[in-house]
This record gives C-alpha cells, sequence and structure tokens, in this order.
C-alpha cells in the first residue's frame, strides 16, 4: 500500500531487493558468511579474499563450486561456496582469519593496530600510482554510475560500486544490498580478468568511505576512492598512511579530498590546493539514494574532525 500524506492509499505492486546469506569456505571449512543480492556470487567470494588479504591474483584460486543444499522445496539455494586455493599459496589460518573479520567489525580494534594489519598484509604500493583525474571528470562519475545501475533503477535499494579510468569511463559495476560485498563483486571481477593490481583506476562508491573499503581499495591496489558520502576518520588515516587519494562528498561539481590530493586536477590544470581539500560539497547537492539507509546520511555540513594532515577539512569545523 502507498500511503501519501493528505490523499487516500493506493494498493500497488512493488519489486524489492532479494537478500540472502552466502557462507564461503576454503578448502571446504567455513571462513566467514554474508548478507548479500545472489548473483556474481564467484566474484564476491574471490573479491573477499583479496580483500582480506589471503589472496593477490587470480591464479591463487584453483576451483570454485558451489556445495549441494536445498530449500524446502528440494530447489538448490546457492548459497554455500567452495573455493580451493593454489597450492603455492599459504594455507590461511581460518581460525585466525574469523576473529580478525569479527573484531573489524566491531570495532574491537585499536585504530593504530588495524592499520597496522592492513598495511602489512598489503601486497600493492599505491602511493607511487601516476593516477591523475580531472575534477570535472570526478564529477561525472556518479551521474554515471547511477545510469548503469539496472537492479537500482528498479529496487531503489541497492548500493553500487564501479571501476573508472582517469578519463572518466566506467570499466566495472557491480551493486549489491551491501556496500561492502558491491566492492567486493568489482574487485573479485577484476581479479578474475588478472587485473590485479589495479593501477590507474579510481574506485567510486555509493555510500561512504568506511575503513573497510579503504582496505579493500589498498589490497587490491586501487590508487584512489571516490565516495559519494562521508569518510570515517580511521579511513582518512589509512588512506594517508598508504598514499591513497580518498575523495568524498562527491556530489553535483564539488568534492572534498582528504587525502592524496595531487591526483585531482583543479580546473587550472594543477592539484587541488589547500588542507588536502578541493571544497565542501554545497549543503543544496543532491545525495545518492543509496545514501539514505540509517547511519549513512551525514551532511556536508556536520561537523567531521580534520584528520588530513592535522588540519580542518574546510566548511568541517573540528571536534
Amino acid at each position: 500500500m502507498r500511503v501519501t500524506v493528505g490523499a487516500p492509499p493506493a494498493v500497488q505492486v512493488d519489486t524489492v531487493v532479494g537478500e540472502e546469506p552466502l557462507e564461503i569456505r576454503v578448502h571446504g571449512r567455513p571462513l566467514a558468511v554474508t548478507m548479500r543480492t545472489p548473483g556474481d556470487d564467484m566474484d564476491l567470494a574471490v573479491g573477499f579474499l583479496v580483500g582480506e588479504g589471503l589472496i593477490g591474483a587470480s591464479g591463487d584460486v584453483r576451483s570454485m563450486r558451489y556445495c549441494a543444499g536445498t530449500d524446502d522445496e528440494g530447489r538448490q539455494t546457492y548459497n554455500v561456496l567452495d573455493l580451493a586455493l593454489d597450492a603455492a599459496v599459504p594455507e590461511p589460518d581460518l581460525a585466525a582469519a574469523a576473529r580478525s573479520f569479527y573484531t573489524t567489525s566491531s570495532c574491537g580494534l585499536c585504530g593504530k593496530t588495524s592499520i597496522d594489519a592492513i598495511t602489512m598484509r598489503a601486497r600493492y604500493r599505491v602511493s607511487d600510482d601516476p593516477l591523475r583525474v580531472p575534477a570535472a571528470v570526478l564529477a561525472r562519475l556518479p551521474t554515471a554510475l547511477r545510469r548503469a545501475q539496472r537492479l537500482f533503477a528498479t529496487t531503489g535499494g541497492l548500493h553500487a560500486a564501479a571501476l573508472a579510468d582517469a578519463a572518466g569511463r566506467i570499466e566495472l559495476v557491480r551493486e549489491d544490498v551491501g556496500r561492502h560485498n558491491a566492492v567486493d563483486k568489482v574487485v573479485g571481477a577484476a581479479a578474475r580478468d588478472g587485473l590485479l593490481p589495479l593501477r590507474g583506476r579510481v574506485l567510486l562508491v555509493s555510500g561512504r568511505a568506511s575503513f573497510e573499503l579503504v582496505q579493500k581499495a589498498l589490497l587490491a591496489g586501487i590508487p584512489m576512492l571516490a565516495a559519494v558520502s562521508a569518510p570515517s576518520a580511521l579511513a582518512v588515516e589509512l588512506a594517508a598512511d598508504s598514499g591513497m587519494t580518498l575523495v568524498g562528498f562527491l556530489r553535483g561539481d564539488s568534492m572534498n579530498v582528504y587525502t592524496g590530493a595531487h591526483r585531482v586536477l583543479v580546473d587550472t590544470g594543477g592539484p587541488a590546493a589547500g588542507a588536502e581539500g578541493a571544497g565542501p560539497a554545497s549543503p543544496g547537492d543532491t545525495a545518492s539514494p543509496d545514501d539514505t539507509a540509517p547511519g549513512d546520511d551525514t551532511a556536508p555540513g556536520d561537523a567531521a574532525r580534520g584528520v588530513a594532515g592535522g588540519a580542518e577539512m574546510p566548511g568541517h569545523p573540528a571536534t
């Protein structure tokens, strides 16, 4: 039933996005369970392992297969995926890895410990990546992403991630109910095509830039992460330590560049200036509908700690 204030309710059919659990196993042993939108599961599994530092290339995975599993009507559920790693890949400590996943999701590690753990696992350096992207090109990316979101147009309930080159050409798009899953699907698809490390690429996400998304970008060798909403303080710290460019509030014709401003070229042809800031997003800018989930509604004018070089971001008073 559709309810509009001041108008009679109307009964209509609505399309909602699917969400089901996927258990990822390695050599038959459970590693993780994630709630995902079914589809591109093998990309998701490979991207997940890349993002946790367990593998670094498509050749590290020897095979993947769905395990037997049926619903009440005897239909295959395709909700358990088992990966066999190449013999040359060190056997992962699945118990330790599982504890790491749980700790990360519950914020159980301090920031310094988390960053040190990630940088030790990183196989690729992004600090020396020569990528340069005009600010005008970055400003066009959210619109290009939205046009490529086939499922979002139907349901209005999916996050998206995309890879783009320096000219703003969208190379790969994946959608999922979880922003982390969308990134894993993009990274996994690229890994399966033998494209890691993803040098010279921009990773665009439809929501916030969390610590975990910066981690996933770093472990895939991506030098720039751009988000339509806010980054977290720890995300900015990890991006700064690793030499990654982190862009937030990418809306309309403005954005905030928190780290690695030398990769963002302003209209004059030079790098973005200031305290790693390209200027605040205007309060009148329209946020992505993907960005309206609870806890994801930070406005450009909200107070935020200036963590880029200890300086305040323009329009973001320090706390």
